[in-house]
């Protein structure tokens, strides 16, 4: 089916070229089962709607399927925009269906009823391939010669390298940010949560022992105390360990005077769209789920909270790689890891996977060690070497434990942002205008700049500038944190 493969008009990204490359290849030497794995951010829909316009060029049928409802509308959107027309629906009364369509977008759910009435199809394009659905290996049964391509950004479920033959990597979320076509991050994580008591089941953590972790009043407040004095008012996506935690971390966000939207799998299609645009239009300022927003979206995101502990690799790259897309104003991104989880699991640039696993389900699956990372003590870069490859500075040998302040967040990342001196003058301008407005003759506006930059202000213009809402966050921080420290002193 690729073996003449023609490049269309529409330019593509030398990593796009890279995919189509590939999977040629593979089905030019008889692979006909072959996963794409694709980073957010690769451009997966164009790559998909190449592949597509090559296969109808052909005369060939095709079936493209999602893993929610949800996503049948935004695959179908996603295919007319990029200049794929006459597209049907295998969806109960849905306003698409349309058998004649030679292109068709269906949920597994749905196919897992109706296999037996589906005509067989030329080509099968499986979105989020890891999710491994049992009828897409029934499609290959039934369907002996179909050509399958499954795409994902994280194909690294157990066994899954039984039921497909071959992978096909043209970029690492790495490679893409280097390229610009994904976004730097900075990473702060607090203290690993004691997870020592929590159950583990199927290789991931479990049961109320989690709740009782995370669902702590303390943790749930430090959450949203922590993105007042950091978060720098950007667009959110909070993660939760389950409804009830999702929801209470929304309604915590809500009391701090923060605007916040919830979602959850049950959320109908007009509640997802409308909490979509309130988003887009910065009225909703932070969205809190479970997993619901951790695939399938595209949103101006610049700041990631992830208060979910979680074992998996591929669920804690796929909730990071919301936060990597490169939107107008959200050119780097913030990760307030208050899970834990880059710790446990390393950065999202250093898990990496060349083969697809064929562990059978039942054996344990040999893991494959990632160097985790640890911050340099001089610039705050993450990195695994003696030597800081950023500043040279030589990292000592550890004599024991190193403790932080309670609450302390330790900064990691791809590179430390250091502030600017227009941040610092805008910062101090803000301050002196609310010591002014309260009459505190400066001494309001030094403990604001002392508290966030660490330094007292030099060289600095003593021209006073009506705060913005980042700085009313920072403020409302410190008054809280300043009152606590002053309750747990009175005891």
């Amino acid at each position: 089916m690729f073996d003449d493969f023609q490049m269309q008009k529409r330019e593509l990204r030398p990593h796009q070229q890279e995919a189509i490359a590939g999977l040629r290849a593979q089905f030019a030497q008889g692979i006909r089962r072959v996963v794409l794995q694709a980073p957010t951010g690769f451009g997966k829909t164009l790559t998909a709607a190449k592949i597509i316009e090559s296969a109808l060029a052909k005369g060939n049928r095709v079936l493209f399927t999602v893993p929610r409802l949800s996503l049948v509308g935004q695959a179908i959107e996603d295919f007319e925009r990029e200049g794929i027309g006459h597209i049907g629906a295998i969806q109960a009364n849905h306003p698409r269906t349309d058998p004649s369509a030679p292109v068709q977008v269906a949920t597994v759910q749905t196919l897992t009823r109706r296999l037996k009435d589906v005509k067989p199809f030329d080509l099968v394009i499986v979105d989020e391939v890891h999710e491994d659905h049992e009828v897409v290996s029934e499609m290959m049964a039934r369907w002996i010669n179909s050509s399958f391509i499954g795409l994902s950004a994280t194909p690294w479920t157990q066994g899954l390298g039984l039921r497909w033959q071959g992978l096909v990597q043209a970029a690492t979320i790495g490679s893409l940010i280097d390229m610009g076509y994904l976004s730097k991050f900075t990473v702060f994580a607090p203290d690993v949560p004691d997870l020592t008591g929590v159950k583990i089941r199927a290789g991931e953590y479990q049961g109320d022992g989690l709740k009782a972790v995370m669902g702590e009043a303390k943790l749930v407040a430090n959450v949203v105390n922590t993105w007042l004095a950091k978060g720098e008012d950007r667009p959110t996506l909070v993660f939760g360990i389950d409804r009830a935690h999702a929801y209470l971390l929304q309604q915590q966000f809500i009391q701090a005077g923060v605007s916040a939207g919830y979602m959850d799998c049950d959320t109908d299609v007009v509640e997802r769209a409308h909490l979509a645009r309130q988003f887009r239009s910065g009225e909703v300022r932070v969205a809190c789920s479970v997993r619901t927003l951790t695939t399938g979206i595209d949103w101006p995101v610049s700041c990631i909270v992830d208060a979910a502990p979680t074992r998996s690799e591929m669920l804690h790259v796929q909730k990071i790689g919301r936060g990597l897309r490169v939107n107008p104003g959200t050119e780097d991104c913030l990760i307030l890891d208050h899970a834990g989880n880059s710790l446990r699991l390393g950065l999202v640039t250093e898990i990496y996977h060349d083969q697809l696993d064929k562990t059978p389900k039942g054996e344990k699956i040999k893991e494959v060690k990632v160097k985790l990372p640890k911050p340099c003590e001089e610039c705050g870069a993450l990195h695994t070497q003696m030597k800081c490859p950023e500043c040279g500075c030589e990292r000592k040998a550890p004599s024991g434990y190193v403790e932080t302040a309670e609450g302390e967040l330790v900064e990691f990342g791809e590179k430390k942002r250091l502030p600017t001196r227009h941040e610092k003058q805008d910062f101090w301008s803000m301050a002196l205008w609310l010591d002014w407005d309260r009459g505190k003759g400066g001494r309001l506006a030094k403990g604001l700049y002392k508290g966030k930059f660490g330094v007292w202000p030099q060289g600095l213009s003593n021209t006073p500038m009506y705060p913005d809402q980042a700085f009313w966050n920072y403020e409302k921080a410190s008054r809280i944190a300043y009152a606590k420290r002053m309750e747990k002193q009175k005891g």
